[in-house]
């Protein structure tokens, strides 16, 4: 007779940390979306002097392969083509007198370019 340990699933972390000041800018995001949206998105077009560039669209649409997040105000996605870009990395919201804007802390960046638009892994 053998006896089966029972099987954990240890549920995996996020591929990105979101701020709760990143949180509370997607619930203003979902609060005022156009209609037919269901969450906001984050991807990594190819753009900029150093390849890539962070995007944060709304998306009206759930694909499979993205990852999903939920957060208080609403779903956040990130397009799966870009996780291995993203994996370990903070989304923040941060606004002064004069910008305002997603900013992030990414361990898979190797550079970027001069005015922070792209970067390159």
């Amino acid at each position: 007779m053998t006896t089966e340990a029972p099987t954990r699933i240890r549920q995996r972390p996020a591929a990105v940390i979101l701020t709760p000041s990143a949180e509370a800018r997607i619930a203003r995001l979902m609060a005022s979306a156009p209609e037919g949206a269901i969450g906001v998105k984050l991807s990594t077009p190819r753009r900029g002097c150093s390849g890539l560039a962070y995007s944060v669209d709304y998306v009206e649409a759930a694909n499979p392969m993205d990852e999903r997040i939920e957060t208080p105000g609403g779903t956040f996605f990130i397009d799966g083509a870009s996780v291995l870009y993203l994996i370990g990395s903070t989304m923040d919201w941060q606004e002064d007198d004069f910008a305002a804007g997603f900013v992030f802390q990414n361990p898979n960046a190797k550079g970027s370019c001069g005015c922070g638009e792209s970067f390159t892994v």
